[in-house]
This record gives structure tokens, C-alpha cells and sequence, in this order.
């Protein structure tokens, strides 16, 4: 689920921290942090306040800059008070998962922490991350534990039998936290930075799951870090729960591929490697954005000018659609177009993705041939969603240049769909004919992927 960012609730928590800086930091102070925080600069000094500086400079940062200047803020490492009201509006303008109040209480009074409990100081460290603690951020000796922080240390860490699992959560809050806070707590039991075991790891997320499934949410493996796996909150009826290892797209003909080495699935271009693009780097949980794919073209083409690697990226993938699918190519054209502002927040459109792939051509396979073998498109979104675009000339469901339907046809491709479906893909199709015409396609694109990503292209990223 995602709803609309509260931009008034950002703006007005983002002053609060200005007014604050305000008591901390003297003029000469204030343009460093407007950098820091990717405000404007301030207003010269002469004739100001320090406040009516900084009101100036937020005034002047449009709405769709406000979520970067929230996360430079939370950067900066504000205290809890600060912290906590930030992220609640940001992650609540992201996808998240719903997690009722009962669901929460059932999962604590069966939640055993004698595991977390064997690494006392990550757990700590876990609760400070996600709740308020009380802890006093302006002690001039150094931090030191507020109430809440002492009571855990000693009702649950030095004497474990005094609260039970369900009081604690009562005391940090948990019950009634807003639904992407919740989660995040649960993706940080599960993690390897609280819980270094990966046994205990996997027991904690086999009885969460068993109280998530029903109400439509699981925690899934999505990676590795430092040899532990990592778990993230998806939802169960959509994705799947494999991370894609090996994504081969935009390309300008079948490739030529073999394994390197089969038991680790690494695989390389055999000939003709200048004609296929390969991102084989991990897919967190919030997709493949256009700036995880930007980041590898640079990378690996060593393009330091951020201008030169975004043209180059979009020019290099849009010369492996087909030249004869003015639709393919509209449609690529238009979703760069509609979202240029904030391209780099949104999935990357990847054009003419091998999702199988067989060393054999369909006519040598035979009965046994995949269908589909290309895509149009391929989206990999949060949530492990993996969502597929096709645009439909008339050779999909015609033969003979068109002059005659072809039944079996177009039943062919609708056996590929259920495929991959069931494979947990989804799998979305336009006729070529409303993209033929890139003024008329807009308002088809836009209203498409407003409903896909759960946002308009005009809303704050």
C-alpha cells in the first residue's frame, strides 16, 4: 500500500528542525547547512535573523526537493524526537504493508526473545533505532539512558523474566505504530545486525511468517550481507520471493551465452558482447531504480559526467527497440518523458528482456519450447514485484502479413502469459495501435503507470 506524501506535515517538521538549528548554529554557520540539507542558499545575513534566513531558503525549496532534504536531515543523525515524525511521513508515502493491531499482539505473545537476548547490546541497539527510548540527546557528559532505555536494560536484558515480550512491545509502542514503522521493526529482528545467527535468524522469521500469511504478507530472503541472509516484508500475493541474479536486456540480438561457472550461475557473452547489456549486480527491496541502473552504466563504462551517463544509457537502450513498433518506442519514449523530473526515483524501463533463454530455437525445441523467450519490457519494483510490459502488433494474433487471424497464435501467447504468472510475474499488455500516435498515447501511459507505481508524475519522489 502506498498513500500520498503529507508534504504540509514534511514542511512543517523540517522548520521545526531549522528552528532549532537556529539555537545551535550562529550566521556564518547557516549556508553550510543549507548545502548539507540541499536547501537554497540563505539570504544574506545583513538585515535577517537567523530564523527568517532559514524560512527564506525552505520557502524557496519546491515541494518535489522536500523528501531529499528530509533524508539529509535524518543524515545528520537528529535526536529521536526529531528523527521518529520524519521517517513516519516519508515511509508513509512509500509502498508498505499493512499489519493489523491483532496480528502485531498474536506474533508478541508467542515472540520468545531468548535469541535476541544473546546479543543484548545489538538488541538495544535495534529498539533505539526504530522507537523512542527517552534517550537525553543534549547531556553534556554524553548520551546517557532515558527512562524507557534503563527500564529494558533492566526488566528484559539483566532480569528476562520481569516483562514478557507483549509488555515490551506495549511499552516501545509497537501496537499502535503506523504500519511501515512496524515493519521495519520486524525486518530488523530479522536481520543479521540484531540476530548474527542465521538458525535463530530463520526461527524468528518462520513464526512471524505464520502470523503475517494470513493477513497477505511474508518476510522473504532478498539477499545477503556480511554471509547472513537478509529478509525483507513483501507482500505474499504478489512478487515473488527470488532475487534475479542475471538481468539480460536491451539487446540487439539473441545472445551468445555460457556459464563461467554453473554451480555460482555466472555466466558471460560468448560473441558479440557490445550487443547485450548485463546488470548483475543484487536488487534490493525497493527495486531496480533508474539510479541503481545509472550508477552500474557509469561504473562500468567509467562515464563520470551524470549528463553524459544519462544520455548515453537512454540513447544505448532505446536503439534495441524495434524500429518497425513505433508503439515499443513510444512507449519508452513517453515513460523517460513523463517522469524526466524524477527519473532517478523511478523503476527502470528495461527494453528487450530475455526473461528464458534456450541455446535452441523453437522450431529445433519443439513441443518442449519456452514461450516468450523476450519481453518488450521488464519493471522490477518493490516488494519483489515483477511486472512485464507487451505491446501487441497485429502478428500476435494474425498470419500471413496480417491478412488472416491465427488462433493458435495468439492461444500460444496466452499460454506464455500463464507462465509467467505463475511464475509471479505480472504481465500487462497495450495494442500497438493506442501508442501508435505519441500525443494520444500520453494520456494512456500516464494513467498507467499513475496505477502501477501508486503515484502521479507531478507528486513528490
Amino acid at each position: 500500500m502506498t498513500e500520498r506524501m503529507d508534504l504540509t506535515r514534511l514542511r512543517s517538521l523540517i522548520e521545526s528542525f531549522l528552528v532549532d538549528l537556529c539555537q545551535r548554529y550562529g550566521h556564518q554557520d547557516l549556508p553550510a547547512w543549507c548545502e548539507r540539507l540541499h536547501l537554497p542558499p540563505p539570504p544574506p545575513k545583513e538585515g535577517h535573523t537567523k530564523h527568517q534566513r532559514l524560512t527564506a531558503s525552505l520557502q524557496a525549496c519546491p515541494d518535489e526537493h522536500l523528501e531529499h532534504v528530509a533524508e539529509a536531515i535524518l543524515d545528520s543523525g537528529p535526536p529521536a524526537w526529531q528523527r521518529i515524525p520524519l521517517q513516519d511521513v516519508l515511509w508513509m508515502g512509500r509502498a508498505y504493508m499493512e499489519i493489523p493491531g491483532r496480528t502485531r499482539r498474536e506474533l508478541a505473545k508467542e515472540f520468545d526473545l531468548s535469541d535476541h537476548l544473546s546479543y543484548p547490546d545489538r538488541f538495544l541497539a535495534l529498539l533505539g533505532r526504530v522507537w523512542d527510548l527517552g534517550e537525553d540527546e543534549f547531556n553534556v557528559w554524553g548520551p546517557h539512558l532515558g527512562p524507557l532505555s534503563s527500564d529494558i536494560q533492566r526488566h528484559v536484558i539483566r532480569f528476562p523474566g520481569d516483562w514478557s515480550t507483549e509488555y515490551l512491545f506495549e511499552q516501545l509502542g509497537a501496537f499502535e505504530a503506523p504500519h511501515p514503522r512496524f515493519g521495519y521493526f520486524l525486518e530488523g529482528l530479522a536481520s543479521p545486525a540484531a540476530l548474527p545467527d542465521e538458525q535463530a535468524q530463520r526461527r524468528f522469521v518462520e513464526l512471524a511468517n505464520r502470523h503475517l500469511q494470513p493477513v497477505g504478507a511474508q518476510l522473504c530472503q532478498d539477499g545477503e550481507e556480511d554471509g547472513y541472509p537478509l529478509f525483507h516484508l513483501v507482500q505474499l500475493s504478489r512478487g515473488t520471493a527470488r532475487r534475479p541474479r542475471n538481468l539480460i536486456f536491451a539487446t540487439l540480438g539473441k545472445p551468445d551465452i555460457r556459464f563461467t561457472s554453473a554451480l555460482d550461475n555466472d555466466i558471460e557473452i560468448a560473441e558479440r558482447s557490445d550487443q547485450v547489456l548485463i546488470y548483475d549486480r543484487p536488487v534490493g527491496k525497493d527495486g531496480l531504480l533508474w539510479r541503481h541502473l545509472l550508477a552500474w552504466w557509469q561504473e562500468s563504462r567509467s562515464i563520470t559526467d551524470l549528463e553524459e551517463a544519462n544520455r548515453s544509457l537512454f540513447s544505448r537502450m532505446q536503439a534495441s527497440l524495434p524500429r518497425e513498433s513505433e508503439g515499443q518506442r513510444n512507449l519508452f519514449w513517453l515513460y523517460h518523458n513523463i517522469y524526466k523530473d524524477h527519473l532517478s526515483d523511478v523503476p527502470a524501463l528495461l527494453p528487450e528482456i530475455w526473461v528464458h533463454w534456450d541455446p535452441k530455437t523453437v522450431r529445433e525445441r519443439g513441443m518442449r519450447a519456452l514461450q516468450n523467450l523476450r519481453m518488450d519490457f521488464l519493471m522490477l519494483l518493490s516488494g519483489n514485484r515483477r511486472v512485464v510490459l507487451e505491446v501487441d502488433g497485429i502478428q500476435h494474433y494474425t498470419r500471413n502479413s496480417g491478412a488472416e487471424p491465427d488462433s493458435a497464435k495468439y492461444a500460444t501467447t496466452m499460454a506464455g502469459d500463464r507462465d509467467l504468472k505463475f511464475r509471479g510475474y505480472e504481465v500487462f499488455r497495450f495494442g500497438h495501435d493506442e501508442l501508435r500516435n505519441r500525443d494520444r498515447a500520453r494520456p494512456v501511459v500516464t494513467e498507467f503507470f499513475r496505477a502501477l507505481l501508486d503515484r502521479a508524475p507531478d507528486s513528490s519522489f
